[in-house]
């Protein structure tokens, strides 16, 4: 957001407001505000103006009169239905678990664009279908349309229903009534603060003050001006705008508690308070002075049931975040409880029906949107929700685009087929010798490997390869359209070429996401052929997907075209399977039923008999180490240079200054002119030198491209019990040259407040990502801000899990899911686009995923990160880091530098 030059005020300018200042306000229907994507150019968002004088007390309307014409009901509330406003946010489906668990039932989630102002009334007034209300974060101001959508309407003339706001939805409470938004004293993203509240209902039975134990997460670089508050809003909580701690810290401090300050002080501040609200007189400015350096955390109107909070209650690590939801709960059902309302009356005998009719005006009402953006709504779209009032169990029915719908293709059936072959592995020379014997001839064309080259701590325990063989093999290349408008397209070209060397052509218009998906849906398999089996690959899709198809998850568009495919995947129906915990070699086979099976399993099992280590290892030993004289002794270029990338790092800290993003990851490519080059050998090199657990070798001949992985990082798993795993990496050091440096160099990146907020905001950005398609109340952290050690670095690693829900595909869970946040930064779409006008070139394969889709409907997919490219003679390598309001601009460049390093030493060697 830009900001007009003042030197008198920190008040954020806007034309948008300007002409309704001390005019009755006029709300234009949110399907006339622009587009997130339209704000955006080289110069940054449009200007605006977060204060206004918005007048409109509606307590005479006919949506009040409506609610208070029947007797009062005493009947307890059995759930409470939620309408969740989605201000296009990354955190909004953390609080939808929350909620989910808390009020019995799922909330309804619509963006803020998604319903007009009729729709509001219909589902709140004339269909009953909502107790409350709660207003997402989101990115941006309150005082730009397009950020903040039909809330400010809801908040303005909703005055009857309970509604909580959340961060962008606290500002926006303080917003329509004219309260000021400006730049916080300093942005704190990620960062945790103590909160001293009044003691409001809101916070019962909550700890309150310094050392209290009650502190929260903040994402966010502008707030209220407690200054500017109206006589209608209270303050009910603030932190001190000086603090801030980092989780690990808090948890490590040993500070002694100072039990008489913190209670004092929280005494008279509570008696004041009171004293001015009972005699009227109360103003926020009289504590002024003693508050100065205090943020406004949490107010709350005098007359209507509305809060908002500034920190973010659903963050993993915000402490009594639940107690905070679950305590708007009971307000909401106090609230109904003093009304007179044939609502809370009849509601539980027609909640199924009602909801019924709600969702299917939903799917009637709901604005059409471009293909490309219909999957980023309708993931986000409300559900069909069926309450089961005796066991308190609920289901969800996903929308239309998430649920599992049958394949319009014809269906196959598949027989596998295996052998087992214990401790074997070792003696042949392990998973090198084992892959340069069976398919490092012919320079390994058309051959798969992910390798885990970096098994110790239990980080990754299989490795698979294989390469062109049996009948069902295939190869599919997708590009997206190479029209000149790409903007809000999804659609492209996709190649298949067969066993045989035919080749199909199509194009796509529901994108790449959808083939995959209806592929794997008419697959028919029987369990019994792969029980036994330790692993949960058996045969299927191997291959990458690039950063570009983010347009078909909810992404507005592409600035720039990818050089290489946006998606190129095998059909492995032949696997070698090394377990690396237990030595074994599994080979597998899968053929149609009914059809011959094919010698591969009987030729494969002759090849690993006869294979003898020793003959092997100085076999590839010559491989690895001919090509020592390098023709080419050009280095690697950057498409920026040193202070363009630091220039760039600056911009996103305006970006984060101004509250667009909480987070950026920022990224370029190194670029390098190279000969004829032994790939193999070069790829074997960097898994020596820089072993990692979800490395990978892919080779398509046919497309002149190589691609040399040794990613540490897993973007996401979904394994035969249904259950999803992601593994965010946010957070590098170099490693030191004597143990008691690399043992510093480890705790400095253990406690360093940046990569922990850098690592936490990744994690509630997963948790997010998950809680769109996991059942309520199973997302989970195992593990939080681990410290993991490789052969050139020390990253930061965190452990997200959840249950996928039985009515969503494999293929969904990626799609709501990609790109993996730790490269885009949060809020994940907002932040995309920003990158997308910042960088200069496209990211390719790297920042998107490499691995399988199982035909059984399994997968596990990495981040393409420590990975060199080489295409059509050049060698390329993505880098990058991610930019907080803690970044240093000139440590970014030498972080990115870092990151490139290894992979770039390995092209140097071989070149």
């Amino acid at each position: 957001m830009a900001l007009c030059s003042s030197s008198t005020s920190p008040e954020l300018q806007c034309c948008c407001f300007d002409n309704l200042r001390g005019k009755n306000l006029s709300f234009n229907e949110p399907n006339q505000f622009l587009r997130i994507g339209d704000c955006y150019s080289n110069k940054g968002r449009v200007p605006v103006q977060a204060s206004s004088q918005l007048s409109g007390h509606l307590e005479g309307s006919f949506m009040g009169r409506k609610r208070l014409q029947e007797p009062p009901s005493h009947r307890k509330l059995e759930f409470v239905r939620t309408l969740l406003i989605d201000n296009y946010d990354s955190y909004t489906y953390n609080i939808y678990q929350e909620l989910s668990t808390i009020n019995g039932v799922p909330p309804v989630v619509v963006r803020n664009d998604e319903w007009t102002w009729r729709d509001i009334c219909r589902y709140l007034y004339e269909e009953n279908a909502f107790d409350n209300i709660v207003i997402s974060p989101g990115p941006g101001s309150p005082a730009c349309p397009e950020d903040i959508g039909i809330c400010l309407r809801v908040l303005l003339e909703c005055w009857d229903v309970p509604i909580l706001g959340v961060c962008l939805g606290h500002q926006a409470l303080g917003f329509v009534h004219g309260a000021d938004i400006v730049h916080a004293p300093e942005p704190v993203h990620g960062r945790l603060s103590e909160i001293v509240h009044n003691g409001d209902r809101l916070f019962h039975d909550i700890p309150s003050g310094q050392n209290s134990g009650f502190k929260v997460v903040r994402y966010h670089s502008l707030i209220i001006d407690a200054d500017s508050l109206p006589k209608e809003l209270i303050p009910i909580a603030w932190s001190n705008s000086a603090d801030g701690f980092s989780y690990l810290g808090t948890l490590q401090s040993g500070e002694i508690p100072d039990a008489y300050q913190s209670q004092s002080r929280q005494k008279i501040l509570l008696s004041d308070i009171s004293t001015q609200i009972k005699n009227g007189s109360y103003r926020h400015s009289i504590y002024s002075n003693r508050m100065r350096r205090e943020v406004l955390m949490g107010i709350m109107h005098s007359t209507r049931p509305h809060y908002g909070v500034q920190f973010h209650p659903e963050s993993i690590a915000t402490c009594y975040g639940s107690k905070i939801l679950r305590n708007f709960r009971e307000i909401t059902e106090d609230y109904w409880k003093r009304l007179r309302s044939p609502f809370v009356k009849e509601r539980n005998v027609h909640y199924t029906g009602a909801e019924s009719l709600l969702l299917r005006e939903i799917t009637r009402t709901s604005r059409s949107v471009n293909n490309s953006d219909e999957l980023g709504r309708e993931a986000l779209r409300p559900r069909q929700l069926f309450c089961d009032l005796g066991d308190r169990r609920f289901r969800i029915q996903h929308s239309r685009r998430f649920e599992i719908q049958p394949s319009s293709i014809g269906v196959k059936c598949l027989k596998l087929t295996w052998r087992k072959f214990d401790h074997l592995a070792s003696t042949v020379g392990g998973a090198r010798n084992i892959f340069c014997e069976l398919f490092g001839n012919n320079k390994a064309e058309n051959t798969f490997w992910l390798d885990s080259s970096s098994t110790e701590k239990g980080r990754a325990r299989f490795s698979f390869m294989g390469g062109k063989g049996g009948s069902l093999w295939k190869q599919v290349t997708f590009r997206l359209s190479d029209q000149s408008d790409v903007k809000f397209t999804s659609g492209g070209h996709l190649l298949i070429e067969d066993a045989e060397g035919s080749i199909e052509r199509a194009y796509l218009e529901e994108g790449f996401f959808d083939f995959l998906d209806k592929e794997l849906l008419s697959f028919h398999h029987e369990k019994k052929d792969y029980e036994g089996l330790p692993f949960d690959f058996y045969g299927g899709y191997i291959g990458y997907i690039g950063y570009n198809l983010k347009v078909e998850c909810g992404a507005s568009s592409n600035h720039h075209k990818s050089r290489t495919p946006d998606a190129c995947f095998f059909f492995a129906d032949n696997v070698v399977v090394i377990d690396h915990l237990y030595d074994d070699v599994y080979i597998l086979s899968l053929n149609e039923e009914n059809t011959p099976m094919s010698t591969w399993l009987d030729d494969t099992e002759q090849k690993l008999i006869g294979l003898r280590a020793s003959s092997t290892r100085q076999l590839e030993e010559q491989n690895l180490h001919a090509p020592t004289v390098s023709r080419n002794k050009s280095a690697f270029i950057s498409e920026v240079s040193r202070g363009d990338y630091v220039n760039n790092v600056e911009n996103c800290l305006k970006y984060i200054k101004d509250g667009e993003s909480y987070e950026l990851c920022l990224t370029t490519q190194l670029r390098k002119r190279i000969g004829e080059i032994d790939s193999l050998g070069l790829y074997l090199h960097l898994r020596e030198k820089n072993p990692a657990p979800y490395a990978a070798w892919l080779s398509f001949s046919k497309e002149d491209l190589c691609i040399c992985c040794s990613s540490p990082e897993r973007f996401l798993r979904l394994d035969k019990n249904d259950l999803l795993e992601a593994k965010p990496i946010k957070g590098t050091i170099a490693r030191g040259s004597t143990p008691e440096e690399d043992e510093q160099l480890k705790l400095q990146l253990q406690y360093s407040e940046k990569d922990q907020a850098e690592n936490l905001m990744i994690v509630d950005l997963l948790r997010n990502d998950l809680g769109r398609v996991c059942e309520p109340g199973s997302v989970h952290v195992p593990n939080l801000m681990d410290v993991e050690s490789y052969a050139t670095v020390h990253t930061m690693v965190s452990t997200i899990c959840g249950k996928k829900h039985s009515n969503v595909s494999a293929v969904n869970c990626v799609r709501a899911a990609f790109p993996g946040g730790s490269m885009t930064g949060a809020p994940k779409l907002r932040s995309m686009e920003i990158l997308e006008s910042i960088e200069s070139c496209s990211r390719g394969i790297y920042s998107g995923s490499i691995g399988y889709f199982s035909y059984n409907r399994t997968f596990d997919l990495n981040i393409v990160i420590r990975t060199v490219v080489i295409h059509e003679g050049e060698a390329s390598i993505g880098a990058g880091g991610a930019i907080v309001a803690l970044s240093n601009p000139e440590d970014e460049y030498e972080e990115m530098i870092l990151k490139s390093s290894a992979p770039a030493k390995a092209v140097m060697y071989f070149d």
